[in-house]
């Protein structure tokens, strides 16, 4: 015990030595605290005009890292914005919606104008996105071709060949028609097993007009294929969903529908269910049945 204590003993020489040092940080303290400069520094208007330049230049360089931060835009094709895309510009969920649901009908955006119309954007956004628009060579200079022209290259039924028999070498051997395009238009094609009309091929996401007007000049519907419609009162949400352009959410609305109304007497009720068209309901007449 007397060894432990030992360790806390100062005589008092070290006592006073303590004292003074604890007196010596006290008196600096209150000498910062309490001492005033008598003069202010003052700085020169050279000095000044040099402080000036120097914190316009850092904050010139401070914009420049911010902008080289941001994604760059570079002009892309505005019907063909995916979710990801849309929300990188800017785009509300609601407005890439309603972009999608237009270009599910089949129909275009042709213009910056279009494209207002249709996603409803506010003009601010619609000043700093349309630039980067880019529209095919067809839409933004379109060659004038006289109606008897246009008229007189379009074949007759007899004069066209069986578009569920297409192929790829086929179709490459059409003018304007790439492999990329023929190849997704064949796919699509054995996907569903053969159209049972013409107006099927528009269903071909990613591919243009253009090309799809080219076809059906030269290919037709003339064999439909056998179809085993699906009875809409008493299907699953999964058997509607293999319905061609029915996702499974739209299939769930449909029997949550039914269910509520106890049974759908006329698929024309389907047009009240949000996320359904009338080009949507179109297509799916052509599987489904209400008895």
């Amino acid at each position: 015990m007397n060894n432990f204590k030992s360790h806390f003993f100062y005589d008092r020489q070290k006592r006073s030595g303590i004292l003074i040092l604890i007196g010596l940080i006290l008196a600096g303290m209150s000498f910062s605290y309490f001492y005033k400069p008598e003069k202010e520094i003052i700085i020169s208007e050279a000095e000044q005009q040099e402080v000036l330049a120097f914190q316009i230049q850092i904050d010139s360089l401070k914009r420049v890292a911010t902008e080289s931060r941001k994604p760059k835009i570079y002009p892309f094709n505005p019907n063909f914005i995916t979710d990801y895309k849309g929300y990188t510009l800017g785009m509300t969920v609601e407005e890439i919606s309603r972009l999608h649901r237009f270009r599910e009908s089949g129909k275009w955006v042709n213009s910056k104008t279009d494209f207002k119309q249709v996603t409803h954007v506010s003009d601010s956004l619609l000043a700093i996105i349309s630039p980067y628009f880019k529209f095919p060579e067809w839409v933004t200079n379109p060659k004038k071709k006289s109606s008897y022209t246009a008229k007189s290259k379009w074949k007759t039924y007899d004069q066209k060949d069986a578009l569920n028999s297409i192929t790829l070498e086929k179709l490459i051997a059409l003018d304007g028609i790439d492999e990329k395009a023929a190849d997704k238009i064949v796919r699509h094609v054995k996907k569903l097993g053969g159209y049972q009309i013409d107006e099927q091929l528009y269903d071909v996401y990613g591919v243009s007009t253009k090309i799809k007007r080219t076809i059906l000049n030269h290919y037709t519907v003339k064999v439909k294929p056998t179809v085993i419609y699906i009875d809409v009162n008493t299907a699953t949400a999964s058997d509607l969903s293999t319905i061609p352009l029915l996702n499974f959410d739209l299939a769930k609305e449909i029997v949550d529908y039914r269910i509520l109304h106890e049974g759908i007497k006329s698929l024309d009720e389907l047009l009240e269910l949000d996320g359904m068209t009338d080009y949507k309901l179109a297509r799916i007449k052509l599987y489904l049945i209400a008895e």
